[in-house]
């Protein structure tokens, strides 16, 4: 016989929505073993396809938190379509043993713990109770311990694939994970277009002075300028002092005779001299 069950566990990264068919093996050699198929999908909902993702299932009996009587890992790889497909029972060992599980003594709960990229970090968590005993494991132990019915015939054949079930009801959201590390300083992005010319600010206070600059290098001279309209007369300004009498120039060149001129009139007939001593 065979049991069907359907939850969905959802969290901040991912969701996925597994299917768990439970079954069992009761040849002597095979282990009862419980198969589980899932859908893993990222946070924006498109499809994890085509990679290992890392697994961690746990059977807790009592609640949903309650004591972990089997755990193992398991890494299956997603088809196209997202789907992992595991048997619970032939995984990883961790605690406990799976063959020994009392179904009877229940209720019991499956715990799926999942790292999408393949490792251990497991990021998506959930749990679902099974709401009613898994009957060919719990039949299988039953015989161990009464006795039971002859042996069992040989495994049938695989039957066809059910058509995809209805999606089931959202589930309440977990509780917040912890905040993950900081990631590495990212590249510079590109410069952004420039904003628009904001407004002209107040004018600042008069700044100190500043130190006086060196001297530039002297210009090339300019060209003449056009002659200005010649000014009025100044007011004749006072009498300067006598200046020191200047360094008697050269004796000039002797200059030539003159034209005689006209004779003058006669003088006047001068007053009789004195007599003149007796000669030798």
């Amino acid at each position: 016989m065979a049991k069907t069950y359907k939850f969905l566990v959802m969290n901040k990264l991912y969701t996925l929505l597994a299917a768990v068919i439970l079954t069992s093996s009761a040849f002597a050699q095979s282990p009862e073993k419980m198969s589980y198929q899932a859908v893993v999908r990222d946070a924006g909902n498109a499809l994890i396809t085509d990679q290992a993702v890392g697994m961690q299932i746990s059977i807790l009996q009592g609640s949903a938190s309650g004591t972990a009587v089997y755990v193992e890992t398991q890494t299956p790889n997603t088809n196209i379509n997202g789907l992992v497909s595991i048997e619970i029972g032939s995984g990883t060992f961790v605690s406990g043993a799976f063959n020994t599980i009392d179904w009877s003594n229940g209720p019991y709960f499956i715990k799926t713990e999942t790292d999408p990229t393949g490792g251990t970090n497991y990021t998506i968590t959930g749990s679902s109770e099974l709401m009613s005993v898994p009957y060919a494991l719990h039949a299988v132990l039953a015989d161990s311990v009464i006795g039971g019915s002859g042996s069992m015939g040989p495994q049938g054949l695989i039957g066809l694939t059910g058509p995809q079930g209805l999606k089931g009801d959202t589930g309440l959201a977990g509780p917040q994970g912890p905040i993950g590390l900081t990631g590495p300083q990212g590249l510079k992005g590109d410069t952004g277009l420039a904003g628009p010319q904001g407004p002209i600010g107040l004018t600042g206070p008069q700044g100190l002075k500043g130190d006086t600059g060196v001297a530039g290098l002297q210009g090339l001279k300019g060209d003449t300028g056009v002659a200005g309209l010649q000014g009025p007369i100044g007011l004749t300004g006072p009498q300067g002092l006598k200046g020191d009498t200047g360094v008697a120039g050269l004796q000039g060149l002797k200059g030539d005779t003159g034209v005689a001129g006209l004779q003058g009139p006669i003088g006047l007939t001068g007053p009789q001299g004195l007599k003149g001593d007796t000669g030798v």
